[in-house]
């Protein structure tokens, strides 16, 4: 579980509303005094006495934020930035969206019993949902605090939602705390949600209400709340870990030594045995639950101890190799094939296994026990089917898989043996099949979609299957594949993941995504110029 700095205490549970009131009148005034010069350290924070003192210092900060920002008090209403559609796809795609009633009930209390109104927002300050009794929501409304509506500092300045999400912490704004003129009537507690597999803040939690009503132990109420909810999120994970280490220990426990399971987010799942699979602090027990550099597939990692272990991908994970103190681990003689020969008596996960990096790439490889394969097209486009079929093909139907009518057996026998030239006797025949574990990256894709994760699937599809394959049944699975990743992307995915899908080739130039991509990211997000760039380019036919 996530634990939050502690907020310091609202001091305005015991004070006459009015005459507070009328000192942070006066502490606006000074803020917005022209400031000394810019060389000065402090130019930009309010004087420490005066009107200013009755300004917490976490306010008087916000404030700065929100003038760097631009903000000015005359502000109406927070900003639009979800339609309809687009804010039923921000729901959907939101971590937060199974949790949704566990929050409600937890809150529902407060706010219909007190009129107060609760706001769920995400990571931008973009409220995704809200609860209260309808006189509450109507006068929330004139001011934009409803789903749709953006409540960052950068938007609307000090508040309960913005000012939790920039400082990392529980935050209660005041009444004329807000830099909006239109908000001094309202109060607000909010406290950020933070996800505990990406360590990332993914959200926010608000309770607000006209300022008279909110008592600033509210921040307390939303800070656990917050916490619940960041618990919830963890046991996810854990369910999450626990299904990765049942695929994918057999594996590690299989590795001669030592290595680690390392998540997308740079989490290490486990860690197996060997002489170098110990962890600095002792013992390779004392890898688990270290956070390592987010790996790159392929690409090294740096352990803590200064040695640096290549990023295999396995699906959603990663299987790093450790590399022993000598500088190398040890490889039996005779090539990529003699070293994944299992050994007698090894467990399961002790076999040979052949990674296939096939997505977006006109230079598909493969490593076999991390043993780098460089591959021809023709046989990426074996090795794709029979990743697919992994029965086996006879070689008629490889053949006409791959050539369609103009194939034929004896072709496929020369190219065969050229492969098994490479891969020893993992390629089996009658029929012909691979004799190993195979851990293929559009495999998995299709998996992660099954099991609804669209984040993690548009984030592992790099790009089409062999872009440059012209077999038959390697292009129905490229169409039929990028079809599902599309769609789903488009109606599950979230800006983040329509991000990530506009990377690819097919996505860089698909209109509907940037003119998605525009209705869901929120002003300033530094994205928008390149997403409105490449949308006005579409549109002139350039």
């Amino acid at each position: 579980m996530v634990v939050h700095d502690q907020a310091a205490p609202a001091p305005h549970a015991c004070r006459e509303p009015g005459d507070l009131t009328r000192g942070i009148a006066l502490a606006h005034e000074a803020a917005h005094q022209p400031v000394r010069g810019r060389g000065d350290p402090d130019a930009l924070l309010p004087p420490p006495a005066g009107p200013m003192a009755a300004v917490r210092r976490a306010i008087a900060e916000s404030w700065r934020r929100s003038r760097e920002a631009g903000v000015d008090g005359g502000v109406r209403a927070a900003p639009l930035v979800f339609d309809r559609d687009a804010l039923a796809d921000a729901r959907g795609a939101h971590p937060l969206d199974r949790h949704l009633p566990l929050l409600r009930d937890l809150l529902r209390r407060v706010a219909d019993e007190s009129d107060h109104l609760m706001v769920v927002a995400d990571e931008a300050g973009h409220a995704l949902w809200t609860h209260g009794p309808p006189a509450t929501r109507r006068a929330a409304e004139a001011v934009g605090l409803t789903a749709g509506f953006c409540w960052s500092e950068g938007s609307v300045g000090t508040n309960g939602i913005g000012t939790a999400l920039a400082t990392g912490r529980p935050e209660y704004v005041y009444a004329a705390e807000h830099v909006a003129r239109v908000l001094h009537r309202w109060s607000c507690a909010g406290a950020p949600i933070t996800d505990p597999d990406s360590g990332r803040v993914i959200g926010c939690v608000d309770v607000s209400a006209i300022a008279e009503t909110l008592h600033p132990a509210t921040v307390a109420l939303v800070a656990a709340v917050a916490r619940l909810a960041e618990a919830r999120l963890e046991l996810d994970m854990r369910r999450r870990d626990e299904g990765l280490r049942e695929r994918f220990l057999p594996r590690l426990r299989g590795l001669r030594g030592g290595g680690l399971l390392l998540t997308a987010t740079g989490r290490v799942l486990a860690a197996g045995p060997g002489p170098s699979a110990a962890a600095p602090d002792g013992g390779a027990d004392g890898w688990c639950g270290r956070r390592l550099a987010v790996p790159v597939p392929g690409g090294a990692v740096t352990l803590p101890d200064g040695r640096a272990a290549v990023a295999e991908p396995l699906g959603e994970v990663f299987l790093l190799r450790l590399p022993s103190k000598r500088g190398l681990q040890e490889r039996p003689a005779g090539g990529p094939a003699a070293a994944a020969v299992a050994r007698p008596g090894a467990g399961p996960g002790a076999g040979p296994l052949l990674t296939l990096t096939l997505l977006g790439t006109d230079q598909p490889s493969a490593r076999l026990d991390g043993a780098h394969l460089p591959l021809t097209p023709r046989h990426a486009e074996i090795l794709a089917l029979l990743a697919l079929h992994p029965a086996g093909l006879t070689g008629d139907r490889l053949s006409w898989y791959l050539y369609g009518d103009a194939g034929s057996p004896g072709t496929v026998r020369a190219e065969i043996h050229r492969l098994r030239a490479q891969l020893g006797g993992l390629v089996h025949a009658k029929p012909y099949r691979l004799g190993c574990a195979v851990e293929a990256d559009f495999r998995t894709v299709r998996r992660l979609l099954d099991e609804g994760d669209v984040t993690a699937a548009v984030r592992l599809y790099g790009g089409e299957l062999l872009p440059g394959s012209d077999a038959p049944a390697v292009r129905a699975e490229r169409d039929e594949l990028a079809v599902l990743v599309r769609r789903q992307a488009l109606d599950r995915g979230g800006a983040d993941a329509l991000w990530t899908y506009a990377q690819t080739e097919p996505g860089r130039a698909d209109l509907e995504v940037l003119e998605r991509l525009r209705a869901v990211l929120p002003p300033g997000d530094p994205r928008l110029p390149a997403v409105a760039s490449r949308r006005d380019r579409l549109l002139a036919g350039e």
